[in-house]
This record gives structure tokens, C-alpha cells and sequence, in this order.
């Protein structure tokens, strides 16, 4: 089949050039086979016969350089109506069925670790959530669970092989879901599942659904240097011998293998940043969490977000901007005139860029530019230098202040405004509050918004009595109590 395009361009061809039918088909296939050396030699014959039927040459041009373009990416009708279809297939499954419809559009591109951050995206924006791998829900492939959740595929994980997932699955079809770490070394042969997919799957959270254990507990060495993931490799080897070579009873029956399982020790757990760190190891991104969650109160003293450097500056010249992140990399660099710089790369949840500081502002916060660190920057975007001719160069990013994000709320908030429904509010509230508020003195400003939504009336009134200290401990205890509030 054809386009319907191509035969417009036979017909035109005819008419505006006097092309015989078998040239116009000549036309046709060129086009339709992007051979351009047979599209160029009718080009002086589509000219000659134009200009001979009085048409403007420049239209003629105009008319060639489209049909060379479309020479170039041109679909017969078969071909278009396969990719239609195919359009609306997809449409349809992500319309009707969008958790399912990501689950495969993640696992086709596993590999491929910004694809999948693109699609992970995708989901926030379809509201389907994306849960980290699970020892008892995962599968080798993205998969969907039982509450319509995406499972993240333990293929995705370093140092796990298809065929250590094949033998979990197989054994969990086989026998049901496995109740602990030990329950999983007795039942899966360890040379399936050996230390390394062991180590990857603590680090990916794939057995935090075990009660009474955490990540940091499986990487305890004892005085001899090893491990508990080790001592629970060796107990699996041993029960696995054990109940192989166990004689079978007078009855029948394989006798039972009891052997103690290996004490798990206690540890602090990792902090978010070393658990989120190591995680990212192993999966490339981080699932359970991200470590900008510990300062949502923080990110909203920011106007804006990293996005923001990605597109055209000029757009915000003589403005100021503030965001937060966390610095991800950083590099100190000596100009050939001796001066300090850096370069540095600013992440938040959704972009990342790297940023160039320079001059008296390197002198002033180089000192915050250190790898892992979260700071909340804030930046004047002037005009750009105007060279000899008068032409103005790109625009300027001046450092105004640089401030780790964990002093934000104490050093730029000035008020907090609590909210509170007359018609539900209680005496025994408002008693709980005075005493939470006498626990936090300070020199900040505290308001109350009093809000009838019947009669549709706000209230703002300062309290004359009390000035707090805005910091994540009252924040949390808000928080707790249910009670809205808003920091400037």
C-alpha cells in the first residue's frame, strides 16, 4: 500500500509538472524507498515542467523540499495503520489498566537505569505507587501485587541473577511465602542463592518485611569477621546436608532435621542516609525512600526547583531564586590565575544539574560544597556581561546565601499560623496546646487562624502571650496532634 501523501505527490506531480504516470510513479517509489539519488535526478524535469506551466519557482521549491523531507521518514499505509493500532493498544491499557501497563513498561526497560526513573516518574504522576523488591512479592520482572501496587523486579538488583530468582519464586510457588531469613536459607540451596544476591537483597530492602530484624543487622561481624549474612549461609549448608542425608524411619517418613539457628545481633540501624546510599548501590535509585524526606518542612521556604536551570534562564533575569537538594558531587578546581572554583551537581526529587561558582562567592560557601551534604541556596540570575560590541552574554547566577538545610526553619522562618475548625475545637485542645507551647519559648511569632466553613469566616489573631521556637521538634509534635499550620 501507499500513503495517501504519495498520491497527492503523483497527482501533483502530473499537474504542476506534466509528469507522465510512469515518472510520478517513479516519484512514488523513490520516496516511498528513501532512495534520494532517484529522487534528485527528477528534480530538474519537476523544474523544467513548473517554470514551462508558468509557476513561480520559488513555490516549486518550497514544494520539493517538502516532499524531500517527507522522503525521509515515509510510512506506506500498512505500516502507518500497524503503529496506529498499536497506539491505541497502549492507550487503552494504560487508561484501563495503568499499574499493570507500567509493570511491563518498567520491566522492558530494566537495564536502562534513567529509562527507568522517567517511568517511576510516570507513575507518581498516574498515582500508582511503586513499592521497593520484596522477597515474598517480587518477582525476576516489575510485577503488580494483590492492592494494585508495582513490586520493583529483583532482577533489577546488582549481583541478582535470573537464576537465584527463579529458584526463590519456584520454591515460594511451590510451598508458600517464606516467614524469616532462616525459613528461606533452609528451603532455597545456597548454590542458587549465594552471599552475593544474600548481600544485595538486604541492601535493597527485600527483607524488610521479616519482623524483628533491619538491613544493618545482617553486616555485624563477629570477633572471627564474620558475618551474619555468612553465619546464615553456613546454617542453610549445613541444615541442606543434614536433611539430605537423614535416614528415613521405620514409618516412612524423613526424620526431622533440628539444628539452632544462628543468633541475629542487635545494632543501631542505619541512618536514612547510609540505608538510602546503599540502596542506591544496588539498585541505582533509591525505592524505600528519598533523602530529601527528612526536610519537607525545609523544601518549602524554596520558590522553585533544580528544573528551573534546565530550561532557559533568560526568562528570569533580575530575579531571585531560592531551592533546596542535596549535593551529590563536587569538584575544587584552581583557575590558571590561582583563583578557587567548583563545579557541583544539585539533585532534588525530581532533577538534577551541575552548578559553577566562582570568584569572592567560591571564597564565601566553598565550604558547604562537600558530597552528601543538603543545603538550601539561594541565587540572584542577573544580566550577562556585555562585550566590545555591546552584545549581552548569557545570564549571570550570583550566590546570594548558601545554607544547610537543617538550619533553614530555625534561621528563616519568622511566624507559624495554626489552623483550627471553631465548630471542633475543644477546651481539652487548647489546654494540650498552651502546655506544648510553654515546652517551646522562643522569639518567633505565633498566629491562630480561626476558621468557620458554614459561614465561610476566617479569623487571623497573633497570640499576645507566647512567641515559640520553630524547629522540627514542634513541627513533629503538630504533626502528631493532627493540627494544621503554615511557616513563613
Amino acid at each position: 500500500g501507499i500513503t495517501v501523501y504519495q498520491e497527492q505527490v503523483m497527482l501533483l506531480s502530473q499537474k504542476l509538472a506534466g509528469f507522465s504516470r510512469g515518472d510520478a510513479d517513479k516519484l512514488r517509489k523513490a520516496m516511498g524507498k528513501k532512495i534520494m539519488s532517484d529522487l534528485q535526478k527528477l528534480k530538474p524535469q519537476f523544474f523544467a515542467g513548473g517554470t514551462a506551466r508558468n509557476h513561480p519557482e520559488k513555490q516549486l521549491e518550497k514544494i520539493w523540499k517538502d516532499w524531500e523531507a517527507f522522503a525521509e521518514y515515509a510510512f506506506n499505509k500498512s505500516h502507518s495503520t500497524c503503529y496506529a493500532y498499536i497506539a491505541y493498544q497502549t492507550a487503552y491499557l494504560k487508561a484501563h489498566y495503568p499499574a499493570e501497563y507500567m509493570a511491563s513498561v518498567l520491566s522492558n526497560n530494566m537495564n536502562d537505569l534513567k529509562q527507568v526513573a522517567v517511568f517511576m516518574e510516570e507513575c507518581k504522576h498516574l498515582n500508582t505507587p511503586v513499592l521497593g523488591p520484596d522477597i515474598n512479592e517480587s518477582y525476576y520482572k516489575f510485577s503488580v501485587n494483590k492492592k494494585g501496587a508495582i513490586r520493583f523486579g529483583m532482577g533489577a538488583i546488582k549481583g541478582v541473577g535470573e537464576g537465584a530468582v527463579e529458584a526463590i519464586v519456584e520454591e515460594r510457588k511451590n510451598n508458600g511465602a517464606f516467614s524469616s531469613v532462616f525459613d528461606l536459607c533452609k528451603r532455597v540451596e545456597t548454590r542458587a542463592v549465594n552471599k552475593k544476591v544474600y548481600d544485595g537483597l538486604v541492601l535493597a530492602g527485600a527483607f524488610d518485611s521479616f519482623a524483628g530484624t533491619h538491613r544493618a543487622q545482617y553486616f555485624i561481624a563477629d570477633e572471627k569477621g564474620q558475618t551474619t549474612i555468612e553465619k546464615i549461609l553456613r546454617f542453610g549448608n549445613r541444615y541442606q546436608e543434614n536433611k539430605n542425608s537423614a535416614q528415613v524411619s521405620l514409618f516412612g517418613e524423613l526424620s526431622d532435621v533440628q539444628l539452632p539457628e544462628p543468633e541475629i545481633p542487635n545494632c543501631e540501624p542505619w541512618n536514612t542516609m547510609v540505608q538510602l546510599s546503599k540502596e542506591k548501590e544496588v539498585v541505582g535509585m533509591y525505592t524505600s525512600a528519598h533523602p530529601l524526606d527528612d526536610f519537607k518542612h525545609e523544601m518549602k521556604f524554596a520558590n522553585t526547583t533544580i528544573a528551573l536551570f534546565k530550561k532557559p534562564i533568560e526568562h528570569y533575569v533580575n530575579q531571585n531564586v531560592s531551592f533546596g537538594g542535596m549535593l551529590t558531587q563536587v569538584q575544587h578546581r584552581v583557575s590558571q590565575q590561582g583563583k578557587g572554583w567548583a563545579t557541583f551537581v544539585m539533585e532534588d526529587y525530581d532533577d538534577q544539574y551541575e552548578f559553577k561558582i566562582f570568584n569572592e562567592d567560591y571564597l564565601k560557601y566553598s565550604h558547604f560544597l562537600k558530597e552528601n551534604q543538603f543545603l538550601f541556596i539561594r541565587i540572584s540570575i542577573q544580566e550577562g556581561y556585555r562585550n566590545k560590541d555591546g552584545l549581552v552574554g548569557n545570564p549571570r547566577i550570583k550566590y546570594t546565601d548558601v545554607k544547610l538545610l537543617h538550619d533553614v526553619i530555625e534561621n528563616i522562618s519568622e511566624k507559624i499560623t495554626l489552623y483550627f475548625d471553631i465548630t471542633a475545637i475543644s477546651k481539652k485542645e487548647i489546654d494540650q496546646l498552651e502546655d506544648l507551647i510553654g515546652n517551646y519559648k522562643g522569639t518567633k511569632n505565633l498566629y491562630f487562624t480561626i476558621e468557620d466553613h458554614q459561614e465561610k469566616i476566617n479569623l487571623t489573631m497573633p497570640s499576645r502571650n507566647y512567641k515559640v521556637t520553630i524547629n522540627k521538634e514542634l513541627l513533629k509534635e503538630f504533626d502528631l496532634n493532627k493540627w494544621a499550620y503554615r511557616i513563613n
